[in-house]
């Protein structure tokens, strides 16, 4: 057989062996489902007409979406980062996408519409699971992803998900407390909570934890003493303005991020307050921001790379029809203890 002149098709692979366009596919792409001979005949005929289609490691990767709501910030990015290397390792394509909150309709959910033209989408570009970053979905987003057959695993949920939702996160209400309880084994009693959005399910598990070591030493948490907004630079710097501003200041604050934390920092230092001489600090997540910060920051450390790997692994799990273990997933958090909290009374004791 002498090659054919002109430009060869899969359709001219496929008379030439006397079978179909989808088996030439099939064999170009590696499938199992084509018996020995066949592919041998249809090998034989691509060599035979110089064919040179993609490259067998290049075709066929499994593909998993991996969407985020708001800003890409320090906390983000050691998740996104968990989640690209465990897809590596795993031999996934990860794509990064942003999914915008979908506009509420009069019964205050989202459009079920939308919703189904964004499951549509990633099915037709072969997603085999979507993972999500603090985000927000709707009744209709998760009733379309059902209907799709799509799995789903979220990372540190912005709201507590239904209880058939798979959720990754961190030991927040442990990590809470373990950073109140070092502030208070310092000597402070006036400490203030800086943090996210009051509906946040992460937010609420730190904000208990504080809570509870407060009252095992009979500290009072006055109302003015919690400011939450959202977890991002602006806000701790919104919220310590706040919460210095006050005729009796907190001598420490426990910031519900590092974000925070460093808000935080520039609103003592705008006022003339030294950390930790007059004020001390302790964030949450130990991003690469804590240790880059002046001081470097006290924080409870989230294992957030290794979020994103559990979240992977539970998603390939799901999509190969295997169980998992456990609909949420909690992965300890570990106090890490820097330069930004010193025991109460330090200004002083450094004045005499």
């Amino acid at each position: 057989m002498s090659p054919v002149k002109g430009r060869v098709t899969l359709a001219t692979v496929a008379g030439s062996a006397g079978v179909s366009v989808a088996t030439v596919s099939k064999v170009l792409n590696g499938r199992s489902d084509v018996s020995p001979s066949t592919r041998a005949r249809v090998q034989d005929v691509l060599e035979k007409h110089g064919y040179v289609g993609r490259r067998p490691d290049t075709v066929h990767r499994d593909t998993i979406e991996l969407f985020y709501q708001g800003v890409v910030n320090a906390y983000s990015v050691e998740v996104i980062q968990g989640v690209v290397d465990a897809g590596q390792a795993a031999g996934v394509d990860v794509v990064l996408t942003s999914h915008p909150k979908h506009p509420p309709t009069a019964g205050g959910g989202a459009t079920p519409g939308r919703a189904a033209g964004w499951i549509r989408q990633l099915t037709a570009t072969g997603r085999r699971a979507a993972i999500g970053v603090t985000s927000e979905l709707s009744a209709a987003d998760l009733a379309a992803l059902a209907r799709a057959r799509l799995p789903l695993v979220v990372i540190d949920p912005a709201h507590t998900p239904e209880p058939d939702v798979i959720s990754v996160g961190s030991t927040n209400f442990a990590g809470g407390m373990a950073a109140a309880q070092h502030l208070l084994s310092l000597g402070h009693r006036r400490i203030g909570y800086v943090g996210g959005p009051p509906t946040s399910g992460c937010n609420q598990a730190r904000l208990s934890g504080y809570r509870s070591a407060m009252e095992s030493v009979g500290a009072d948490v006055p109302a003015e003493y919690v400011w939450m907004s959202d977890f991002l630079y602006e806000d701790g710097l919104a919220g310590g303005t706040k919460l210095l501003d006050l005729r009796e200041r907190p001598t420490a604050i426990f910031a519900g991020s590092d974000e925070v934390a460093l808000g935080i920092l520039e609103a003592a230092r705008a006022r003339g307050l030294r950390v930790p001489e007059d004020l001390s600090v302790v964030g949450f997540d130990d991003t690469e921001v804590a240790r880059l910060a002046s001081p470097p920051l006290t924080t409870v450390r989230q294992p957030l790379r290794e979020m994103g790997a559990v979240a992977v692994r539970t998603a390939l799990q799901l999509a190969a029809g295997e169980p998992v273990a456990s609909h949420h997933v909690e992965l300890a958090t570990t106090l890490i203890i820097r330069g930004s909290a010193a025991p109460h009374g330090l200004s002083s004791v450094a004045a005499s």
